[in-house]
């Protein structure tokens, strides 16, 4: 499929790819407000445990947020002392290997490969993370409806993460 090529759901793998390096660049400047904007009010926002899940509400997830939760974690890491966001990190995302996976009425389905370096305490800690975004138009933007991040050391040791992916 050609970047520019619309889907027959009016959305470009162009614009998509502009949508998420948006939001990589909104949460690497932990502009937390602006990034539950980028969101439909029934979307979810998940870190499954098991790589290969699908049943995200019966199985166990490092995160599994609706909107009440995503508003609940960003006033966490906006206010006041937590000792897993003290002092937050500072964080650099790259966003690559786009592939549409699903186009559906009104909604695209893409696939990334993200890389996140994270700087806290003087040191770097690299994540790596298949990222599903299940994207919509409503009123002639893009949201996020869901937003699956697939860790590939998720079954592994993750010390406390100060940020969202």
């Amino acid at each position: 499929m050609s970047d520019m090529m619309t889907t027959e759901t009016g959305i470009t793998l162009a614009e998509a790819q502009q949508f998420i390096w948006l939001e990589a660049d909104i949460l690497d400047r932990a502009d937390y407000d602006a990034w539950l904007k980028l969101w439909t009010e029934d979307g979810h926002y998940v870190i499954p445990v098991e790589h290969d899940a699908t049943n995200f509400r019966d199985n166990l997830n490092i995160v599994f947020d609706d909107a009440k939760m995503r508003k609940m974690r960003v006033e966490r890491l906006q206010g006041g002392f937590a000792i897993s966001a003290t002092p937050a990190a500072r964080t650099v995302r790259l966003s690559s290997r786009f592939v549409v996976t699903e186009t559906l009425p009104g909604s695209l389905k893409v696939r990334s490969a993200m890389h996140l370096t994270e700087d806290k305490f003087g040191r770097q800690r690299t994540f790596l993370a298949d990222v599903e975004h299940h994207l919509v138009r409503r009123d002639g933007q893009l949201l996020i409806h869901d937003k699956v991040v697939r860790l590939i050391n998720s079954e592994g040791v993750l010390t406390s993460i100060s940020y969202l992916f």
